[in-house]
C-alpha cells in the first residue's frame, strides 16, 4: 500500500483548494493519490500554501494548501502516488 501522506480536512470549493493536515513531509512536485470511499484520482502537486503564502514543502502536523484537480471531501485521505 502507498504511504498516507495526511488527510483533507476542509476543501475551499471556490478555488479548488484542499487543506490537508500532513503525517508526512510533502513537497510541490510531489505525485499524490486522493481517496475518498469508491473515488479516487492521482495528481502532482502544483502548490502549497502555509498561512496564506506559497512554501516548496510542508512538515508533518502542519495544515498545507494544496490547489487541487477534482472536487475533495473533507476526510480524503492523501497517498503518495
Amino acid at each position: 500500500m502507498n504511504d498516507q501522506i495526511g488527510s483533507v480536512v476542509h476543501y475551499y470549493d471556490k478555488i479548488g483548494v484542499a487543506v490537508v493536515k500532513l503525517d508526512k513531509p510533502l513537497k510541490v512536485g510531489d505525485k499524490v493519490k486522493l481517496t475518498h470511499g469508491e473515488d479516487s484520482f492521482e495528481q502532482e502537486v502544483t502548490s502549497m500554501q502555509l498561512d496564506h503564502k506559497p512554501v516548496s514543502k510542508g512538515k508533518p502536523k502542519e495544515e498545507v494548501a494544496v490547489k487541487v484537480d477534482k472536487v475533495t471531501k473533507e476526510g480524503t485521505t492523501v497517498y503518495s502516488a
